[in-house]
């Protein structure tokens, strides 16, 4: 979905607010950069949906303060794969 930049800018800020996802996340489904999602749902959208733009700013806040959260349980998953490899 590299075609029309309004149009990907406007289906990502939905992707993002509808799945309450990460920046990651909506970059893998869409097949662009974390940067191109960050330049759409900030610049773009602002532009193009400034209440889209407020609600994907909610979720991607939220995420922002959960981040450390899920870290740590990635870390947590990993070193107790690895002790059961043991």
């Amino acid at each position: 979905m590299k075609g029309n930049v309004e149009e990907r800018a406007i289906s990502l800020g939905n992707f993002i607010v509808e799945n309450k996802t990460t920046v990651r996340h909506a970059a893998k489904a869409f097949g662009v950069s974390k940067s191109t999602v960050h330049k759409d749902v900030s610049d773009r959208l602002k532009k193009l949906n400034p209440a889209l733009c407020r609600e994907v700013k909610k979720v991607l806040e939220k995420n922002k303060q959960e981040r450390h959260i899920r870290g740590g349980l990635a870390t947590r998953h990993k070193y107790q794969a690895l002790k059961e490899e043991e």
